[in-house]
């Protein structure tokens, strides 16, 4: 079983870049400004041939209660728990201070094994190192996270425990590493695709902030993962969460809140909504989170449309259900807005649920599942063809300056999402409008409803007609 290694400190000593100096991607987010983690976040991190379940973990403060920094300090309590080594970083410009000495003993009362990481020692300050032997765990280790500096001497270290670990395996299981760009599949021509039940599939959640995101997360893997609360905002970073659902593996990922762009001054929130722009790209499947007292937004459209052009495939799960009273009214004027507001996805799945309570998850994974198969269908070339045959006797293309177009071949290019080619006489004169009318018209005779479809047309004679080729 493999080794999981907790990177942990106090505020802005340097954490998140040594984790993404290990994972070798920028996955957490950096900035000057303290507390900027605040969930935990796992990557797989690796020096030389040496791989491990890396988490970074928010910036330690002395609070109890309830209060933000206090369900933070929860969070680094439950990696530190988790967690095989306890990598224990301090700024060894600044040296070690009180709160470094409070963190230590919560770590000595864990009983968890502790590395001392004296991180920004690019000039080797020695004040700082001496002090360090303070804190109880022996020899510090100097290294520079942003300068790649010490990683041999972590590598010695990872690597000794990891030789204990294999004559005592670690009672947890090994996390799941940091989103992955999307794969192609394979896909049977005019079939459901024959899904590989090991796959897993990357899952994004989106939405303006407080609109529960991590709350649903949290009520789908059964465990308090992300921190979650009435302030507005409490995600920054994009947090991948693996999962199974049914047995199929589920890569969830949490996103940051996203206002409209005017609204968003702050370099902090800036970040925060390019980690989820990011998780939309990476995603397979996005479910848009709307709230139910305020569904259909300018920017859930603006979300929505995004997710579109991305070639995503999307569904809507309208959250805080619980609080709605006249639900069958409602759930008619919602479909209704659905429909109107977003005629690119037409047919989208809409789903209502509470995150708080766990109302409808199944109907939402239903609704995510039938849509993945959607979004990776094949339409037979030769079903396509007599379609497109019928659809030109019944409306035939306009004419284009006293000439009418011909429409000659069509065959679907690729799938993820379904995307077609249409060969015709002067493409360039092509008009848009009819274009939009061939889609619709591929959504309903094949049955492809709420997922992006793509229609390219290209001049010439059919290419698979051997008779012309001669």
């Amino acid at each position: 079983m493999g080794l999981t290694v907790a990177i942990v400190g106090r505020p802005n000593v340097g954490k998140s870049t040594l984790f993404n100096r290990l994972v070798g991607k920028r996955l957490a987010l950096v900035d000057d400004t303290p507390g900027v983690t605040r969930d935990r976040r796992e990557g797989e991190g690796r020096i030389g041939d040496l791989s491990f379940t890396l988490i970074d973990t928010a910036g330690f403060e002395d609070v109890t209660g309830d209060s933000l920094p206090a369900r933070m300090r929860r969070q680094t309590e439950e990696a530190i728990r988790l967690a095989d080594l306890v990598l224990f970083m301090f700024d060894v410009r600044a040296g070690v201070t009180p709160l470094d000495r409070q963190f230590a003993q919560v770590l000595r009362k864990a009983g968890r094994p502790v590395t001392v990481i004296a991180n920004k020692a690019e000039g080797r300050p020695d004040a700082g190192l001496n002090e360090a032997w303070s804190l109880g765990f022996g020899e510090p280790l100097p290294v520079s996270a942003e300068h790649a500096l010490g990683l041999s001497d972590l590598y010695d270290v990872i690597a000794a425990t990891a030789g204990l670990e294999e004559q005592a395996a670690p009672a947890t299981p090994p996390i799941e590493a940091a989103l992955i760009p999307e794969t192609e599949v394979d896909v049977i021509e005019g079939k459901a695709p024959n899904w590989d039940p090991t796959r897993p599939l990357s899952l994004a959640i989106v939405g303006r902030p407080n609109s529960g995101k991590s709350t649903l997360v949290n009520t789908m893997i059964g465990a308090e993962r992300l921190l979650t609360g009435p302030e507005a905002g409490i995600t920054r970073d994009a947090i991948m969460v693996p999962w199974q659902w049914q047995g199929r593996p589920i890569r969830l990922v949490d996103t940051a809140g996203i206002r409209r762009r005017a609204r968003v001054q702050e370099k902090l929130e800036k970040l925060s909504v390019g980690d989820a722009l990011n998780a939309i790209r990476y995603a397979e499947i996005v479910v848009l989170l709307l709230d139910a007292g305020q569904p259909f937004e300018k920017q859930d459209l603006q979300l929505a449309d995004l997710v579109e052009r991305e070639g995503r495939a999307l569904v809507i799960a309208v959250n805080k259900w619980d609080l709605v009273k006249d639900k069958k009214a409602r759930l008619a004027e919602l479909e209704e807005m659905a429909g109107r507001l977003l005629p690119q996805m037409r047919g989208i799945s809409l789903v209502t649920i509470s995150g708080l309570k766990g109302t409808n998850i199944d109907r939402l994974m239903e609704a995510v599942l039938k849509t993945e198969k959607v979004w990776n269908a094949r339409v037979p070339t030769p079903a396509l063809n007599r379609w497109l045959e019928a659809m030109t006797e019944r409306h035939s293309p306009p004419a284009v300056s006293g000439r009418r177009l011909k429409l000659r071949y069509m065959t679907q290019a690729k799938t993820r999402p379904p995307s077609f080619i249409l060969f015709c006489s002067r493409p360039e004169a092509f008009p848009a409008a009819y274009g939009r009318f061939l889609v619709n018209g591929i959504r309903d005779a094949f049955s492809l409803p709420g997922v992006p479809l793509r229609l390219w047309v290209r001049g010439g004679d059919n290419p698979f007609d051997k008779k012309k080729r001669r």
